[in-house]
């Protein structure tokens, strides 16, 4: 699975649900809030921008944006909101794809690092992120904490979530640090579809010591956008990374 052939026209025109899931108010805005204050007033770079879930409010609030994303179909969506002078987006991939200028931030949201699957690209990712900031910037990710304590020995899968006409799992190969997501989607007949994603999951250990091979330490780590604290329970997080301020 490719993730071009993941992220098509047909995932790129179900991506965006309107004021609800992560595009819940109660979602997104604390997201939203605290990338723009982390940007102190300067340009921001989004790594896998989408459709602009997240970086066409946060340009709303006067945040010069720029986006880097592969799928040519989410970009066709974004375009639909805004045009290019509004957000600018280079198609390619985040881990060598240069967009022109400075940044003070670069950030990369929903889990979206682990769909680099290997671990030479995840860290090309955190050198192209210090390539484009300037002295001091910062580089954000959120990201999943892998549910490995709840697989007991010979199970191989976890149910992650359970809703009526929804459920997802995830397959893991521990080996290699590979989950395939499994989203189950279904209604009162016989029928349901199936979509899934390959990802290479990342212990939040294993993403420092990315970041500094890249030349970042770590800032904060919070469990959600609003600054909740990390703990052992914790399913996900919000790292900050940043270089080294000017002498």
């Amino acid at each position: 699975m490719r993730q071009e052939d993941i992220w098509d026209v047909e995932a790129a025109q179900s991506y965006d649900t309107p004021g609800a899931g992560m595009f819940a108010p109660e979602v997104l805005g604390p997201a939203v809030d605290r990338l723009a204050a982390l940007a102190e007033g300067g340009r921001a770079l989004e790594f896998a921008i989408g459709t602009g879930r997240v970086g066409i409010p946060l340009a709303e609030r006067g945040v010069p944006v720029t986006g880097i994303e592969l799928s040519r179909p989410m970009v066709d969506r974004l375009r639909a909101k805004v045009d290019e002078q509004a957000l600018p987006v280079l198609v390619g991939d985040m881990t060598t794809t240069v967009a022109p200028g400075e940044y003070t931030l670069v950030y990369l949201v929903f889990n979206t690092i682990s769909n680099l699957l290997d671990q030479a690209a995840q860290v090309e990712c955190f050198r192209n992120a210090a390539r484009h900031l300037t002295p001091g910037g910062r580089f954000v990710i959120e990201l999943w904490v892998p549910e490995l304590r709840k697989l007991p020995p010979g199970q191989q899968a976890t149910v992650w979530h359970n809703e009526p006409g929804y459920i997802g799992l995830d397959t893991y190969d521990v080996l290699r640090q590979h989950v395939v997501s499994h989203h189950f989607r279904f209604d009162d007949s016989r029928q349901a579809r199936l979509s899934r994603s390959p990802h290479r999951y990342i212990w939040p250990a294993e993403l420092d010591l990315m970041a500094q091979l890249a030349g970042f330490t770590l800032e904060s780590r919070h469990a959600d956008w609003s600054g909740a604290d990390f703990t052992e329970d914790s399913r996900s997080h919000v790292s900050v990374y940043r270089l080294p301020p000017p002498d």
